[in-house]
């Protein structure tokens, strides 16, 4: 099967795997990774993703939540998995996930996870510019897929970018129940 079809693009095209070993200069007093630089770490490696997904350069445009579950430890050894959920005209989701272990593998546990979108940009013009759609296959890209939808109206409500009474899917949320 093509990894292309119809203008389209599967989700394992331009999913990514990256790994940080963290170091002491990568740590708090207290010997946990910053939370700033997994931040940074988890933006790399979702703008990768977004670009290979895109075919152009991709800028930041929002972060979802990020919570920090477990403590990551100097010595310890991260993966991060970021993976294209959903494309609208010129900007795609990204979902990542954090997971932690130490050095030869052993106490894996999941750290952190969260949704990044990315605009894509002509770099003659600098103006966004139109993405391939997503292809999801399996079950879990589907949800995946479907509930970007949401998360994407969430998101715009929240930046004032969208009246909640315009919302499609999230309407019935913020509207009187009488």
């Amino acid at each position: 099967m093509s990894n292309v079809i119809n203008d389209g693009k599967l989700v394992s095209v331009s999913r990514l795997t990256m790994n940080e070993m963290i170091m002491p200069n990568d740590t708090n007093p207290i010997g946990n990774l910053m939370g700033g630089y997994l931040m940074r770490w988890m933006d790399i490696a979702c703008a990768i993703c977004a670009a290979r997904h895109c075919g152009f350069q991709v800028v930041t445009a929002s972060v979802d939540h990020i919570s920090f579950y477990e403590p990551i430890k100097l010595g310890d050894v991260i993966t991060l998995t970021a993976q294209v959920t959903r494309a609208f005209n010129t900007s795609v989701e990204v979902y990542v996930e954090v997971s932690a272990a130490d050095l030869t593998g052993d106490n894996p546990r999941q750290s952190n996870h969260a949704y990044f979108t990315f605009v894509a940009l002509d770099m003659e013009t600098g103006k966004p510019t139109q993405v391939p759609s997503v292809i999801p296959i399996t079950t879990e890209e589907k949800k995946q897929y479907e509930a970007a939808v949401r998360r994407r109206e969430l998101r715009l409500i929240l930046a004032g970018k969208l009246k909640p009474e315009n919302a499609k899917e999230l309407r019935h949320f913020f509207t009187d129940m009488n």
